[in-house]
């Protein structure tokens, strides 16, 4: 293989004992194919020297990298499903497949996930693999959300089998299979706190806070008690799904299923699958069409990451002495939440910061309402105001924001909506096109640049808490 340049792999993974894993091989697949790699992402991680047969190699047929795994790990964990306790669950169709470094300073823990890389112990009577429609849309909702600045896992590759036949009830079948690679920093999931508590595994509870603690917060927990670290650690999480919920709401984002096993510790959203963009301010707007209730609607999104939260927390109070600091955390997401959408906001419009909150929420609550009571395009807003083409809108939110200080980007009109997936979509299946979705994620990149994606306060603040 030739260099993979500065590539520094990590198996930080494996300090954290059998307990949370087992080892486990790729399906075998038929002839593969390279449907997308992401180029970008490799570049920053020391892999943007890879050719063609290199990405096959590395993520169809998952050669462990030296330095790394040996071998796959299939993670163990639990959830609530829908709010339900479901004890049988982990990686059913994927697996952890390598770690690296970044090249951050100091540099961040990266892990090469899959979906659709073949059965495990936690299948139950699943085939273990994805839809290549279901890699496509995915690489859609990740592009689309980083462009947006909201903090997501990267789709790193996409690889068909071009011998797979699968069968869905929400597809026509036979359809075409395909594994996918993300990249995020971490696959620790609420649901593997939830495994350990199940299992009645209290040191090892303590562990692994205090493994994430230090690999993915960076903080040294050596000078901390049970307490202390427990206290820092809830506050962390609660923190960076407060950003990521702003980033969400702010983008019009409907994840469709936000389980505990979909909520991982370091913050970023990921694991996409009946996703939707609402076309307009609408509280009620659902991704799933399982979600008969409209548990994971748009609007109740905010809510239902608080309730998940609340389950970390009950997990944590099994070896917390005293809960009371854990429920103040959980009090406070709330006004965090607040807060991280007010400044997300402010960035997806392209106005500047005045420091009078009052009015920067006054102006936000404003702008909100009236899309919602006049049910205008959602995006359309952001993309006047952000371009500064105030003509686009209604004389009523000109008036809002025509004296508002800005810096406009010239940059296109992107959307997401569901006819223009299933335009992308029919044209690789009726006449093998790819084209418009390199068009399209070519046309997301280039707005990510534009726009400075990875500098949204959602990103940013991210990994800084200040």
């Amino acid at each position: 293989m030739s260099s993979a340049g500065s590539f520094h792999p990590s198996n930080s993974h494996l300090n954290l004992g059998e307990a949370l894993y087992d080892a486990v091989k790729s399906a075998d697949f038929g002839p593969l194919k390279v449907r997308y790699f992401n180029q970008r992402a490799a570049e920053t991680i020391g892999l943007g020297n890879l050719d063609e047969i290199e990405v096959t190699q590395r993520f169809g047929l998952f050669e462990p990298f030296d330095g790394s795994l040996p071998e796959p790990l299939a993670l163990r964990y639990h959830g609530h499903q829908f709010q339900v306790y479901n004890p049988d669950i982990g990686d059913g169709r994927g697996f952890l497949y390598a770690q690296c470094w970044d090249k951050s300073s100091p540099p961040r823990l990266l892990d090469f996930g899959t979906k659709g890389s073949g059965t495990t112990p936690y299948s139950r009577s699943g085939d273990g693999r994805l839809t290549l429609k279901g890699a496509v849309r995915e690489l859609l909702a990740t592009t689309m959300l980083a462009a947006q600045g909201v903090p997501t896992s990267r789709t790193f590759a996409i690889v068909e089998d071009l011998e797979a036949q699968l069968y869905r009830g929400d597809e026509p079948s036979p359809a075409r299979g395909a594994v996918l690679t993300r990249l995020q920093h971490s696959h620790i999931r609420f649901g593997t706190f939830q495994r350990l508590a199940y299992e009645q595994r209290p040191e090892e509870i303590e562990k692994l806070v205090r493994y994430c603690l230090k690999t993915y917060f960076r903080l040294d927990e050596t000078a901390l008690d049970t307490q202390a670290a427990v206290h820092t650690f809830f506050a962390e999480v609660i923190r960076r799904k407060a950003l990521t919920v702003s980033a969400w709401m702010m983008a019009g984002f409907v994840h469709g299923v936000l389980n505990t096993d979909n909520m991982n510790i370091t913050g970023e959203s990921f694991d996409y699958g009946p996703w939707r963009w609402t076309p307009t301010y609408d509280g009620t707007f659902t991704a799933a069409y399982f979600d008969h209730q409209g548990l994971y609607a748009y609007g109740r999104q905010p809510q239902a990451v608080a309730w998940n939260l609340s389950v970390l927390g009950s997990v944590l109070a099994t070896i917390h002495p005293d809960t009371e600091p854990l429920s103040k955390l959980l009090r406070g997401y709330s006004d965090q939440l607040q807060t991280a959408t007010i400044n997300q906001f402010f960035w997806r419009m392209g106005l500047d910061r005045t420091g009078d909150l009052e009015a920067e929420t006054k102006l936000a609550e404003s702008c909100l309402k009236h899309l919602k009571d006049q049910q205008s395009p959602f995006e359309e807003l952001f993309y006047a105001s952000r371009s500064g083409q105030l003509d686009l809108l209604s004389p009523e939110l000109q008036g809002l924001l025509k004296d508002w200080p800005a810096n406009p980007i010239e940059h296109g009109f992107e959307t997401m909506l569901i006819d223009e997936v299933e335009a992308l979509w029919a044209a690789i299946a009726e006449r093998e096109d790819w084209q418009p979705l390199h068009d399209k994620i070519e046309r997301l990149d280039r707005q990510y640049d534009l726009l400075q994606a990875g500098e949204a306060p959602a990103v940013k603040h991210m990994e800084d808490p200040t």
